[in-house]
């Protein structure tokens, strides 16, 4: 009989392996797989990697070898049963003689999500699923709205005041340095560090030309963690205000490594000429048809764009106009916003701004809110759309 009692212990050890897979397995999911032979040993364990290209229940049994007959595998997402970069898994856990699957959760992808488990049922091994649900859902969500939906998850992150103000005025900034916003940081250095964690574990981080013109940022991922492809930098530029020496375009000349991470989308009436010197040095330069009168382009032409380059997560990190826009649009699927024990008064920059008026009965409601403390700053984490439903 299995020992359910232990059942989560090991699945948190599935999951702790895959998030060894953040910066390193998108387009793909975050899996890790843990195989215990029948008296409770751990034999084998695996996790995924793009370019590692084998499964983490794979590796798993690569692990166990003959150890794996009469085990349980433990796994945070549904073994797939279809034929991609790889042979179906479930053909190698049946081969292996696994006796029983302890699964968090079904695949995401509409496609082929409970195949799996009907396969591994059909041939006489245990199956049962649920366990740390939430965490792993949690874990895949940006591929859960990339595999269903065609288009990243977007999050929302923004630093603010305890009166929403993200920004002096820019009539009160009179010194700037390059790379720090203008009138200095808001959250402390805690908060900052978290950003870069946050910028890990997406795929592009997206600003408008307005943040670049005012604080000169590179948009790198400073984390110092691995990850496979590069930080896409996204700049929404209608009509192509970018400076060619700005530390951003500067950076594509001098970084090999930074090859093709820089996308600006523009307007169908932007400069030629400039367009074709910024391709020059490096830059990615798409048109895009603008979303109204303003000349602005279409957030979720873009969206569509960017899932089009297995773009899977998108972080926000624009000034009060983007904010505005991508609330407007709706395209925000969750916001994390980290706020500073400071007040900087009515005339500064505001969270967002053109984004439209809400009566308190049209408000957008942040859902399934979580608190996180960074010393004396704290930040709001929260869902507007569940990314499992569109």
């Amino acid at each position: 009989m299995p020992d359910h009692s232990t059942d989560g212990q090991f699945l948190h050890r599935a999951l702790d392996l895959a998030h060894q897979g953040i910066g390193l397995a998108s387009p793909n999911p975050y899996v890790g797989a843990v195989i215990v032979d029948r008296s409770g040993r751990t034999v084998g364990t695996g996790a995924y990697t793009y370019e590692g290209v084998k499964h983490a229940e794979v590796r798993a049994l690569e692990s166990a070898r003959d150890k794996a007959r009469g085990g349980t595998l433990y796994i945070n997402l549904e073994p797939h049963s279809h034929q991609g970069r790889t042979p179906p898994c479930t053909d190698a856990l049946i081969a292996a003689g696994i006796h029983r699957v302890v699964a968090s959760m079904p695949d995401p992808n509409p496609k082929v999500s409970g195949r799996g488990f009907e396969k591994l049922r059909a041939a006489g091994i245990v199956v049962e699923v649920g366990g740390l649900e939430a965490e792993a859902r949690r874990l895949n969500e940006a591929f859960a709205r990339y595999i269903s939906r065609g288009v990243p998850l977007v999050t929302l992150k923004s630093a603010m005041t305890l009166d929403g103000k993200i920004a002096l005025p820019p009539a009160a900034v009179t010194n700037r340095t390059a790379g720090i916003p203008a009138g200095g940081w808001i959250t402390g250095e805690a908060a900052r560090a978290h950003v870069q964690q946050q910028r890990h574990q997406s795929d592009a981080i997206l600003v408008g030309v307005g943040t670049i013109l005012a604080d000169d940022p590179l948009l790198t991922d400073r984390s110092g963690n691995r990850r496979r492809r590069p930080l896409l930098r996204v700049i929404l530029d209608s009509h192509l205000r970018l400076p060619l020496e700005s530390r951003m375009v500067q950076n594509l000349a001098s970084e090999s490594a930074c090859k093709n991470d820089l996308l600006v989308f523009c307007s169908s009436a932007a400069e030629k000429d400039k367009k074709r010197e910024l391709e020059s040095r490096g830059v990615r330069v798409e048109e895009v048809p603008p979303a109204g009168s303003d000349g602005r382009p279409d957030l979720r032409a873009i969206l569509w764009r960017l899932g089009q380059l297995e773009i899977t997560s998108v972080m926000i990190e624009g000034g009060a106009a983007v904010n505005g826009a991508a609330l407007g649009s709706g395209v925000v699927d969750k916001v994390f916003l980290y706020y500073a024990p400071r007040i900087l008064g009515a005339s500064s920059v505001p969270f967002a701004a053109g984004g439209g008026s809400h009566q308190p009965g049209e408000a957008l409601h942040v859902q399934h809110l979580q608190l996180h403390r960074f010393g004396e700053d704290f930040a709001v984490e929260g869902y507007l759309r569940d990314p499992y439903e569109g």
